[in-house]
């Protein structure tokens, strides 16, 4: 009696996993793929199977416009469109009487289509400040958004977004810098990459148009004092030459007054004569 006491709880349970109904839950459901990254109002397919050999029920739930594109006693293929928000889509088999779910992640995504930078000023002097500001409308999902400030390819600012919400909405990120004598040799960017990789997508980048900033270089000390010293000589040279023409007009003025005051005491000589 011992050998029979000391496997009666293992050949119990063995009774129970072998008893009826034991099968009824032994299937599994399968969704493809497990987590869908879509465009906004695009469409996608997804693929529905079971380990059941004879499903009673099958199907797919959805808010979404869908079609049944293919279908076999284990798996079904439909096409789902307009996808509009983020949402749970679920494909769901029935076997022996056993209702099975699998969920699928859907995200719904608006890519960067614009990537707009502004440099202000584009005529900066060495050393001084100039602004960087870049922007793109309408992009979701926010929080998996980065976008980087570009001198050439070195990156010289990245901003992210975290805890944003789901809706499309406007991301910009602006950045004060300075000058320096070779930024004129080369072009600014701004770079979004939109990473859906941890939803199962892949990343999404664009680059806006480059901006060229005229540098202009200060002027040195000792050059200004040149300038300021030919500067000075010609202003003095126009002063001295207003001056010169100034006292020989008044000259030539005075000889010709002269010359007519001459003549006329000659004619009043002659008259007194005659007389």
């Amino acid at each position: 009696m011992a050998p029979l006491r000391r496997w009666g709880l293992p050949a119990a349970l063995l009774a129970l996993l072998l008893g009826p109904g034991a099968g009824v839950a032994a299937f599994d459901v399968y969704a493809s793929p497990e987590q869908l990254v879509v465009k906004h109002g695009a469409s996608s397919e997804i693929n529905c199977s079971t380990s059941c050999l004879q499903p009673t029920v099958s199907g797919l739930e959805t808010t979404m416009s869908k079609v049944l594109l293919d279908k076999q006693p284990q798996w079904e293929r439909y096409r789902v469109s307009n996808f509009s928000t983020d949402t749970i889509v679920y494909c769901h088999f029935t076997c022996s009487g056993k209702q099975m779910l699998r969920n699928i992640s859907v995200t719904v995504f608006h890519p960067p289509e614009q990537v707009l930078l502004k440099l202000q000023p584009t005529w900066v002097t060495v050393g001084r400040a100039f602004t960087m500001e870049c922007r793109v409308p309408a992009v979701a999902p926010l929080e998996d958004l980065t976008l980087t400030l570009l001198r050439g390819q070195e990156p010289l600012h990245t901003k992210t977004f975290e805890g944003a919400t789901a809706a499309p909405q406007e991301a910009s990120v602006t950045h004060n810098s300075t000058a320096h004598k070779d930024d004129g040799r080369h072009n600014f960017s701004c770079r979004a990459e939109l990473d859906l990789r941890p939803r199962g997508g892949a990343v999404i980048r664009r680059t806006s148009e480059p901006q060229a900033l005229e540098i202009h270089e200060p002027m040195p000390d000792n050059q200004m004092v040149v300038i300021i010293a030919v500067v000075s000589v010609l202003l003095l040279l126009f002063v001295v030459s207003v001056l010169l023409c100034f006292v020989f007009g008044q000259q030539w003025h005075q000889r010709r007054r002269g010359n007519y005051g001459v003549q006329a005491a000659w004619r009043r000589l002659r008259r007194s004569f005659r007389a």
